[in-house]
């Protein structure tokens, strides 16, 4: 099993909680360690999420914790669903994408600049897209590619787990003839559809508005929910995207998020411009 294989949010979780554990037990590091026949280092770094974290090690470190009855059980199951393969990986990606993120999210905030989200994408969208970037990619790698991105939709409309999706799209990215007029047209449409359901709150931030917090970049929060995990940012740019977790960051893109907010149309006036352009 290599580094980045399984739920880097639910390692993360556990890495926390077994950090707490040990603490509460009045144990530090150095003496933990030898307990546990870890060197001080490897225990460090299972703490801090760095790598996976067996199951047999787990129950190891309980034992020396003193941790039993129904709190053995919850981090005995959360150490297996740390390991379980996400099920991007039947589509050739990586555990260490976006995807993985995501996934384990119940709330995303989206700024797009250009472009519409992916989580409103249609396949065809979604194809031009991906063609215009400069990466390689086969035949096979752009269909898989496309296929988890709507995968990706279904989150949507669950009815268990749901993604919540409040996303905010500058104007200029519904008149860019991506894939051309008739799959933009067709891409209008589905965004229509999409708006429909509960899950789903877009506004669209006028051109007029000239300079504003997003100009820089697209980007996105992302809110994890009862698991506990701090809110993360993934920000795109041209050649790649960084996921950003320091508390700084995070802040600093919320404070972006709030401010292009602020300027969008309200809801009912960007559906009624969707609305009007797709019919155009």
């Amino acid at each position: 099993m290599t580094r980045h294989e399984g739920s880097m949010i639910r390692r993360r979780v556990l890495a926390r909680q077994l950090k707490l554990l040990r603490e509460q037990s009045g144990l530090t590091l150095e003496q933990a360690a030898p307990k546990l026949d870890f060197s001080v280092s490897k225990l460090s770094r299972i703490e801090n999420a760095q790598v996976i974290i067996d199951v047999h090690w787990v129950k190891s470190m309980l034992d020396v914790y003193d941790v039993g009855g129904l709190r053995w059980h919850e981090l005995i199951e959360l150490a297996r669903e740390a390991q379980q393969p996400g099920w991007w990986r039947a589509y050739g990606l990586g555990n260490n994408s976006y995807i993985a993120f995501e996934t384990e999210a119940r709330r995303v905030q989206v700024f797009t600049l250009g472009y519409v989200p992916g989580l409103l994408q249609t396949a065809d969208y979604a194809r031009a897209l991906m063609r215009a970037v400069p990466v390689r990619r086969t035949d096979e790698e752009l269909d898989n590619e496309v296929a988890a991105r709507m995968y990706r939709q279904r989150r949507l409309s669950a009815a268990e787990n749901p993604l919540e999706l409040v996303t905010v799209v500058d104007e200029s990215a519904l008149y860019r003839p991506v894939g051309g007029p008739a799959v933009l047209r067709q891409q209008l449409e589905q965004i229509a559809v999409l708006d429909e359901l509960d899950t789903v709150t877009l506004r669209v931030l006028p051109s007029a508005v000239g300079a504003h917090a997003g100009l820089a970049s697209s980007f996105t929060i992302l809110s994890f929910g009862e698991l506990g995990e701090p809110d993360m940012a993934h920000v795109e740019h041209t050649i790649g995207a960084l996921i950003l977790d320091k508390v700084a960051e995070v802040a600093r893109a919320k404070v972006a998020f709030e401010r292009v907010l602020s300027n969008a149309l309200d809801p009912a006036e960007s559906m009624a411009l969707i609305h009007r352009l797709a019919g155009g």
